[in-house]
């Protein structure tokens, strides 16, 4: 529902790292356009912002999430890897697992929200 209220969750790693809602977005736009700078221009974030990002992600994981292609004759691109594909698939489940187990809260939330908690 629009203006609902939601649950974002962010992930932090040993050592400083992290991943959430906004590189899981950078994740799904360039698996859907192949492509950084599409995905930047996509999700309104400047080239160099999502290019930070990924390289983040990458520094983050033993192997990479996302492998560049540069342009020539078969034009560059970009895509997911394996486990880019893993990665992204265990943060959407963990959202999910974590947005169902706090429906109940969620429902006291808007109650309170709209007056009708009290």
């Amino acid at each position: 529902m629009p203006g609902d209220i939601n649950l974002s969750i962010r992930v932090d790693f040993p050592g400083g790292g992290r991943f959430g809602p906004g590189k899981a977005s950078v994740l799904e736009a360039i698996d859907k356009t192949g492509s950084i700078s599409a995905a930047a221009q996509l999700l309104g974030m400047s080239y160099p912002r999502a290019l930070k990002l990924i390289e983040q992600m990458n520094a983050q994981f033993p192997s990479p999430l996302l492998i560049k292609q540069h342009g020539g004759i078969e034009r560059g691109g970009s895509h997911l890897t394996d486990t880019g594909h893993r990665v992204l698939t265990a943060y959407r489940a963990l959202c999910a697992q974590a947005q169902d187990a706090t429906e109940e809260s969620f429902k006291t939330f808007r109650a309170l929200l709209t007056n009708q908690g009290d």
